[in-house]
Protein backbone atom coordinates (compact mmCIF):
# COMPACT_ATOMS: atom_id res chain seq x y z
CA UNK A 1 0.00 0.00 0.00
CA UNK A 2 1.40 3.09 -1.32
CA UNK A 3 2.01 5.49 1.72
CA UNK A 4 -1.10 8.46 1.29
CA UNK A 5 -0.12 10.58 4.35
CA UNK A 6 0.13 14.46 4.17
CA UNK A 7 2.99 15.71 5.52
CA UNK A 8 2.66 18.41 7.84
CA UNK A 9 0.53 20.13 5.53
CA UNK A 10 -2.91 22.03 6.07
CA UNK A 11 -5.84 19.64 5.61
CA UNK A 12 -7.21 19.18 2.27
CA UNK A 13 -10.78 19.23 2.31
CA UNK A 14 -12.71 16.74 -0.28
CA UNK A 15 -16.40 17.10 -0.54
CA UNK A 16 -18.99 14.75 -2.27
CA UNK A 17 -22.58 15.69 -4.01
CA UNK A 18 -24.82 14.64 -6.44
CA UNK A 19 -28.11 13.61 -6.46
CA UNK A 20 -29.80 11.14 -3.90
CA UNK A 21 -28.88 7.60 -5.48
CA UNK A 22 -25.53 8.73 -7.01
CA UNK A 23 -23.49 6.77 -4.79
CA UNK A 24 -21.86 9.03 -2.65
CA UNK A 25 -21.67 7.36 0.46
CA UNK A 26 -20.53 4.01 -1.12
CA UNK A 27 -17.50 6.17 -2.71
CA UNK A 28 -17.14 8.37 0.79
CA UNK A 29 -16.24 5.15 2.30
CA UNK A 30 -14.33 3.62 -0.36
CA UNK A 31 -11.87 7.18 0.05
CA UNK A 32 -11.82 7.12 3.49
CA UNK A 33 -10.85 3.63 4.43
CA UNK A 34 -8.18 3.77 1.36
CA UNK A 35 -6.91 7.01 3.16
CA UNK A 36 -6.82 5.49 6.97
CA UNK A 37 -4.85 2.90 5.33
CA UNK A 38 -2.47 4.93 4.30
CA UNK A 39 -2.38 6.49 7.56
CA UNK A 40 -4.16 9.48 6.99
CA UNK A 41 -6.19 11.07 10.14
CA UNK A 42 -9.33 11.76 8.24
CA UNK A 43 -12.48 13.11 9.70
CA UNK A 44 -16.26 12.55 8.37
CA UNK A 45 -19.03 15.75 8.27
CA UNK A 46 -21.74 15.44 6.98
CA UNK A 47 -23.44 18.58 5.82
CA UNK A 48 -27.23 18.12 7.22
CA UNK A 49 -26.02 16.98 10.53
CA UNK A 50 -22.64 18.78 11.28
CA UNK A 51 -23.37 22.54 9.12
CA UNK A 52 -27.31 22.87 7.91
CA UNK A 53 -29.08 25.20 10.33
CA UNK A 54 -32.21 24.85 12.16
CA UNK A 55 -32.66 21.05 10.49
CA UNK A 56 -35.95 20.45 12.97
CA UNK A 57 -37.65 23.12 11.54
CA UNK A 58 -36.76 22.19 8.17
CA UNK A 59 -38.07 18.89 8.67
CA UNK A 60 -40.86 19.82 10.30
CA UNK A 61 -42.07 21.60 7.27
CA UNK A 62 -41.70 18.67 4.74
CA UNK A 63 -43.59 16.64 7.25
CA UNK A 64 -46.31 18.64 8.37
CA UNK A 65 -46.25 21.74 5.51
CA UNK A 66 -45.68 19.48 2.72
CA UNK A 67 -46.86 16.08 3.53
CA UNK A 68 -44.00 14.81 2.61
CA UNK A 69 -42.56 11.20 4.35
CA UNK A 70 -39.63 10.77 6.98
CA UNK A 71 -37.11 8.85 6.63
CA UNK A 72 -34.25 7.17 3.71
CA UNK A 73 -35.99 5.13 1.00
CA UNK A 74 -34.83 2.17 0.04
CA UNK A 75 -35.69 -0.48 -2.57
CA UNK A 76 -37.55 -2.39 -0.58
CA UNK A 77 -39.42 0.78 1.35
CA UNK A 78 -39.71 3.87 -1.12
CA UNK A 79 -40.62 7.03 1.11
CA UNK A 80 -42.18 10.00 -1.01
CA UNK A 81 -39.94 13.21 0.67
CA UNK A 82 -41.45 16.70 0.05
CA UNK A 83 -39.15 19.22 0.80
CA UNK A 84 -36.57 20.48 -1.68
CA UNK A 85 -38.26 19.50 -4.83
CA UNK A 86 -41.06 21.92 -3.71
CA UNK A 87 -40.48 24.57 -6.21
CA UNK A 88 -42.41 28.00 -5.30
CA UNK A 89 -41.57 31.57 -5.43
CA UNK A 90 -41.53 31.57 -1.50
CA UNK A 91 -39.81 28.85 -0.90
CA UNK A 92 -36.98 30.22 -3.24
CA UNK A 93 -36.83 33.29 -0.76
CA UNK A 94 -36.84 30.93 2.32
CA UNK A 95 -34.05 28.88 1.03
CA UNK A 96 -32.29 32.11 0.44
CA UNK A 97 -32.31 32.67 3.85
CA UNK A 98 -31.32 29.37 4.98
CA UNK A 99 -28.95 29.06 2.79
CA UNK A 100 -26.80 31.97 3.59
CA UNK A 101 -27.08 30.73 7.02
CA UNK A 102 -26.12 27.34 6.12
CA UNK A 103 -23.08 29.40 4.70
CA UNK A 104 -21.71 31.15 7.44
CA UNK A 105 -22.04 27.78 9.58
CA UNK A 106 -19.78 26.34 6.97
CA UNK A 107 -17.37 28.92 7.58
CA UNK A 108 -17.07 28.41 11.53
CA UNK A 109 -17.29 24.62 10.84
CA UNK A 110 -14.30 24.34 8.17
CA UNK A 111 -12.29 26.77 10.91
CA UNK A 112 -12.92 24.78 13.97
CA UNK A 113 -12.28 21.26 11.92
CA UNK A 114 -8.98 22.18 10.20
CA UNK A 115 -7.91 22.84 14.44
CA UNK A 116 -7.96 19.40 15.17
CA UNK A 117 -4.80 18.43 13.18
CA UNK A 118 -6.96 16.40 10.74
CA UNK A 119 -4.92 15.07 7.33
CA UNK A 120 -8.11 14.95 5.48
CA UNK A 121 -11.67 16.33 5.30
CA UNK A 122 -14.31 14.84 3.63
CA UNK A 123 -18.10 16.09 3.47
CA UNK A 124 -20.59 14.08 3.04
CA UNK A 125 -22.64 16.96 0.90
CA UNK A 126 -21.24 20.52 0.75
CA UNK A 127 -22.92 24.03 0.15
CA UNK A 128 -22.90 22.89 -3.89
CA UNK A 129 -26.21 20.52 -2.94
CA UNK A 130 -28.62 23.25 -1.87
CA UNK A 131 -27.01 25.56 -4.61
CA UNK A 132 -28.24 22.62 -6.84
CA UNK A 133 -31.87 23.19 -5.24
CA UNK A 134 -31.85 26.85 -6.99
CA UNK A 135 -33.31 27.82 -10.22
CA UNK A 136 -29.90 28.43 -11.40
CA UNK A 137 -31.31 29.69 -14.78
CA UNK A 138 -32.44 33.30 -13.43
CA UNK A 139 -29.75 35.77 -13.45
CA UNK A 140 -30.18 36.98 -10.00
CA UNK A 141 -30.56 33.50 -8.43
CA UNK A 142 -26.80 32.75 -10.63
CA UNK A 143 -25.75 36.19 -8.96
CA UNK A 144 -26.73 34.73 -5.48
CA UNK A 145 -25.04 31.41 -6.00
CA UNK A 146 -21.85 33.14 -6.67
CA UNK A 147 -21.87 35.11 -3.93
CA UNK A 148 -22.09 32.32 -1.34
CA UNK A 149 -19.60 30.52 -3.37
CA UNK A 150 -17.00 33.18 -2.35
CA UNK A 151 -17.94 33.37 0.82
CA UNK A 152 -17.69 29.60 2.21
CA UNK A 153 -14.33 27.52 2.05
CA UNK A 154 -14.09 26.31 -1.62
CA UNK A 155 -12.79 22.47 -0.88
CA UNK A 156 -9.73 21.88 -2.35
CA UNK A 157 -11.16 18.76 -4.48
CA UNK A 158 -15.37 19.20 -4.91
CA UNK A 159 -16.53 15.64 -6.46
CA UNK A 160 -20.08 15.63 -8.22
CA UNK A 161 -21.04 11.93 -8.95
CA UNK A 162 -22.83 12.18 -11.99
CA UNK A 163 -25.85 9.33 -12.02
CA UNK A 164 -28.71 8.60 -14.41
CA UNK A 165 -31.56 9.74 -12.71
CA UNK A 166 -33.96 6.43 -13.06
CA UNK A 167 -31.36 4.31 -12.03
CA UNK A 168 -30.54 6.47 -9.03
CA UNK A 169 -34.01 6.44 -8.20
CA UNK A 170 -34.13 2.65 -8.62
CA UNK A 171 -31.11 2.56 -5.95
CA UNK A 172 -33.04 5.68 -3.88
CA UNK A 173 -36.63 5.85 -4.25
CA UNK A 174 -37.48 9.22 -2.43
CA UNK A 175 -38.27 11.99 -4.81
CA UNK A 176 -40.05 12.12 -8.77
CA UNK A 177 -37.36 10.74 -11.60
CA UNK A 178 -38.37 14.22 -13.12
CA UNK A 179 -37.82 15.93 -10.16
CA UNK A 180 -33.92 13.86 -10.21
CA UNK A 181 -33.56 15.18 -14.14
CA UNK A 182 -34.13 18.63 -13.01
CA UNK A 183 -31.55 18.00 -10.27
CA UNK A 184 -28.67 16.31 -12.34
CA UNK A 185 -29.35 19.48 -15.01
CA UNK A 186 -28.52 21.73 -11.90
CA UNK A 187 -25.62 20.07 -10.40
CA UNK A 188 -23.89 19.77 -13.97
CA UNK A 189 -24.74 23.44 -14.10
CA UNK A 190 -22.71 24.66 -10.98
CA UNK A 191 -20.11 22.57 -11.93
CA UNK A 192 -19.51 24.67 -14.72
CA UNK A 193 -19.79 27.84 -12.24
CA UNK A 194 -17.86 26.59 -9.13
CA UNK A 195 -15.15 23.68 -11.07
CA UNK A 196 -16.55 21.12 -9.36
CA UNK A 197 -14.58 17.54 -10.87
CA UNK A 198 -17.24 15.61 -12.36
CA UNK A 199 -17.51 11.79 -11.84
CA UNK A 200 -19.45 9.98 -14.80
CA UNK A 201 -21.36 7.24 -14.06
CA UNK A 202 -19.17 4.21 -14.33
CA UNK A 203 -19.29 0.71 -11.99
CA UNK A 204 -18.43 1.58 -8.51
CA UNK A 205 -14.33 -0.02 -8.85
CA UNK A 206 -13.87 2.72 -11.55
CA UNK A 207 -15.00 5.51 -10.11
CA UNK A 208 -13.11 5.29 -6.40
CA UNK A 209 -10.16 4.75 -8.91
CA UNK A 210 -10.86 8.19 -10.84
CA UNK A 211 -11.79 9.32 -8.18
CA UNK A 212 -7.91 8.94 -6.25
CA UNK A 213 -6.63 9.65 -9.38
CA UNK A 214 -7.79 13.07 -9.65
CA UNK A 215 -7.33 13.73 -6.18
CA UNK A 216 -3.70 13.12 -6.63
CA UNK A 217 -3.91 15.01 -10.24
CA UNK A 218 -5.13 18.03 -9.11
CA UNK A 219 -3.09 18.22 -5.53
CA UNK A 220 -0.30 21.18 -6.36
CA UNK A 221 2.87 20.67 -8.19
CA UNK A 222 4.82 20.29 -4.32
CA UNK A 223 1.45 18.76 -2.67
CA UNK A 224 1.99 15.78 -4.22
CA UNK A 225 4.91 14.79 -2.11
CA UNK A 226 2.31 15.20 1.09
CA UNK A 227 0.78 11.93 -0.14
CA UNK A 228 4.35 10.85 -1.13
CA UNK A 229 2.79 8.35 -3.93
CA UNK A 230 2.78 9.12 -8.18
CA UNK A 231 -0.27 8.27 -10.02
CA UNK A 232 1.08 5.69 -11.77
CA UNK A 233 1.56 4.05 -8.20
CA UNK A 234 -1.99 4.23 -6.99
CA UNK A 235 -3.43 0.56 -7.83
CA UNK A 236 -0.81 -0.81 -5.17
Amino acid sequence: MSDLRPRNQRAKIVSFSGIDGAGKSTQIEMLRERLKQAGCRVSLLAFWDDVAMLTSVREFSGQALFQGEKGVGSPSKPVNRRDKNVRSWYMSVVRFVLYFLDALSLRIVVAKQRRTGDDVIIFDRYLHDELANLNLNDRITRLYARLLLTMTPQPDIAYLLDANPAQARERKPEYPVEFLHQSRASYLALSKMSGMTVIPPQPVADAAQQILEEMLRQSPPGDLQRFAVSPQSIAS
